[in-house]
């Protein structure tokens, strides 16, 4: 990938997910400088310099420290700063620590950053997004959630590995919340051009296992959080993938969240979840008529209400 000129990206949190998406950008050459920002100075000190010992073999620099100027002028900003998840706790209940942290934080990077589009990667990446653009003010479309990027790059992994093809050979989302109440849209998955229940290269795809297959997606970050006490390279890979998108002005379509409104007629006004959206350099605008059938639409619907509902008991 060509390293998109004068471009600036900021992440911040040192942690391993901040590290891991500044570590993928550099690789993958998102932007032309990359800024790693965070309070543990001496943290944040010792991965830029990991990091920067790297650059002779890509084109993208790195910059970074626990002073906030670090981010000025900044075309993109992803946060991944905020409460770690346990084994066994859910989302959801990071969701108070979390926006207090945006409260906090948000201000003084609109500040140095005022006219950045902002990727919200913390968990609960849903309700920090609507907490995101509430706290900033900000239109919509430049306050985007990770949302279901990574779940629907895992989701065709898996889907992808079951049918022996390439990855990139699968077309499928997963929709709704980043957790829980999320979804595949099975009524227009497909590989290749083959609907995905239509699939003969071998076996074909009941319905018990594509449930299966879902749940599994569903799961996979407690499971890696059990082995390993975090996820940290997909979702390094995944906001990556956004910020070039960004960037590039690609105009790519991805799962991202966004805070949807009443226009859009999903009776989804307030709420951010995901669904395929275009991502380009003036951020992202869901895809209103993303074909669902009656029972995804349900499901859409119940994931909303389950956002609610944390918004609701933060005040948001």
């Amino acid at each position: 990938m060509a390293v998109i000129e004068n471009s600036k990206l900021s992440v911040i949190g040192a942690g391993s997910v901040g590290a891991s998406l500044v570590y993928a950008s550099l690789i993958r050459e998102s932007a032309n400088q990359v800024a790693l920002y965070d309070i543990a100075a001496e943290k944040v000190e010792a991965e830029v310099l990991d990091l920067a010992h790297g650059t002779q073999f890509t084109r993208s620099s790195v910059i970074g420290g626990a002073d906030l100027d670090v981010v000025a002028d900044s075309h993109v900003v992803v946060i991944t700063a905020g409460a770690k998840q346990q084994p066994g706790q859910s989302r959801m209940e990071l969701a108070g620590t979390n926006v207090g942290i945006l409260e906090r934080l948000l201000p003084q990077l609109l500040e140095r950053a005022p006219d950045a589009i902002y990727v919200l990667v913390t968990n609960p990446v849903d309700v920090l997004t609507v907490a995101a653009r509430q706290i900033s003010g900000l239109p919509a479309e430049r306050v985007i959630g990770s949302g279901t990027v990574l779940d629907t790059s895992r989701l065709r992994w898996l889907l992808a590995k079951r049918a022996g093809v390439l990855t990139s050979s699968v077309h499928a989302d997963i929709v709704g919340e980043h957790g829980d109440t999320e979804f595949p849209l099975w009524s227009n998955a497909r590989i290749g051009p083959v609907p995905i229940l239509d699939w003969t290269g071998g076996e074909r795809f009941s319905l018990d296992e594509l449930d299966g297959i879902a749940s599994e997606v569903r799961n996979a970050a407690y499971t890696v959080i059990r082995g390993k006490g975090a996820t940290n390279y997909a979702i390094g890979l995944s906001g990556a993938r956004i910020v070039e998108a960004l960037l590039d002005d690609e105009k790519a379509v991805l799962p991202v969240s966004t805070v949807h409104s009443a226009a859009s007629g999903l009776g989804l006004d307030g709420v951010a979840l995901s669904i395929p959206s275009v991502v380009g350099g003036t951020g992202a605008f869901p895809i209103a008529e993303t074909p669902m059938s009656e029972t995804e639409a349900g499901l859409l619907a119940a994931s909303g209400d389950a956002i609610r509902a944390t918004m609701r008991t933060l005040g948001l």
